[in-house]
């Protein structure tokens, strides 16, 4: 392919793309109905505007692969079909076999493959262009999620492959809706019922991480919703051992996507305060961890700082 860098940081040019019309007589696919997984498909001229589009959703991640000229691109490929699956509607995999659709790869002026593409709101950017092993992509796409939903990026996609239930003529999709209600709210600006909604989810299943990841974020952005920065940090300056103080600055922090600078912050709170006010500090500074992740590598370091200032 030709070499010339992936520069493409808006909208992309699809006007060389043709979208075929189907064969007579042929019967349609579901929308979006992807190769062995409910959050994969394989991406082709005719659904690929659609694949974009349910970026505004949710994160949407392309691969651009070739079996017969880098087989292990195909199995990068294969990979994130299968951590796809394991994260649950946190992104959709996109599969570009750039032999059968070189027009799309044309069109988003790909550079070279393997290339993993990240499309945000109809916006593209790279984030690999070298084979990696499972876990290595794993782990970049659990921190990769996670800083998301510090910006609060919390949508996830409806299951593309879905049972149905039929009934006469008609067909009715079922998808999965645990998550739904409390996207809905926050997505809407309705954190209070956001946090009522992951709540209940902790509640009937406590080992349900993404409820309770979803939860401590829903909680930051309703404790920041409204707030005057400025007037919150001058507050937190003139009063550094006040813990609602800093504890709202943290949570403004996190907000931002300043995680380390609200994780350091309370870790100094705890080092100066005691008793109450201390334990305070630091459960707000574990619901922090909660909702930036336990396998974030900022999360371990910030335990680590945390265990030096209690012991």
């Amino acid at each position: 392919m030709t070499q010339q860098p992936f520069s493409r940081p808006g909208a992309i040019d699809l006007s060389a793309l043709k979208r075929p019309a189907p064969a007579a007589g042929a019967p349609s696919a579901p929308a979006g109905a992807g190769p062995g997984g409910a959050y994969v498909l394989d991406v082709d001229e005719q659904n690929f505007q659609a694949t974009l589009e349910s970026s505004m959703t949710a994160p949407v991640l392309l691969a651009f692969y070739s079996r017969g000229r880098m087989p292990e691109s195909g199995q990068l490929a294969d990979d994130l079909a299968q951590l796809a699956a394991e994260f649950d509607g946190r992104f959709l995999a996109g599969l570009v076999d750039v032999d059968a659709v070189p027009a799309i790869a044309q069109a988003m002026q790909i550079p070279s493959i393997p290339l993993v593409a990240l499309v945000l709101e109809g916006r593209p950017m790279p984030l690999f262009q070298d084979v990696v092993a499972i876990d290595e992509l794993r782990t970049a796409l659990t921190q990769l999620l996670q800083q998301l939903t510090t910006q609060g990026v919390t949508g996830r996609h409806q299951p593309r492959s879905v049972a149905t239930v039929v009934e006469g003529d008609e067909a009715e999709e079922v998808v999965d809706p645990r998550y739904l209600p409390a996207e809905d709210a926050i997505g809407a600006g309705d954190y209070a019922t956001g946090v009522a909604e992951y709540q209940k989810l902790v509640d009937a299943n406590p080992a349900d991480a993404e409820a309770a990841a979803g939860l401590a974020m829903a909680r930051v952005l309703l404790r920041t919703q409204d707030v005057d920065l400025n007037a919150a940090r001058a507050a937190a300056a003139a009063n550094p051992d006040d813990v609602a103080a800093q504890t709202l600055v943290a949570d403004l922090d996190l907000y931002g996507g300043h995680v380390d600078d609200a994780f350091d912050r309370l870790v100094e709170l705890i080092r100066r305060t005691s008793g109450a006010e201390r334990d305070q500090a630091r459960q707000h500074l574990i619901g922090l961890f909660a909702a930036v992740g336990n396998d974030d590598a900022r999360v371990i370091r910030g335990r680590q700082n945390l265990a030096s200032a209690l012991f």
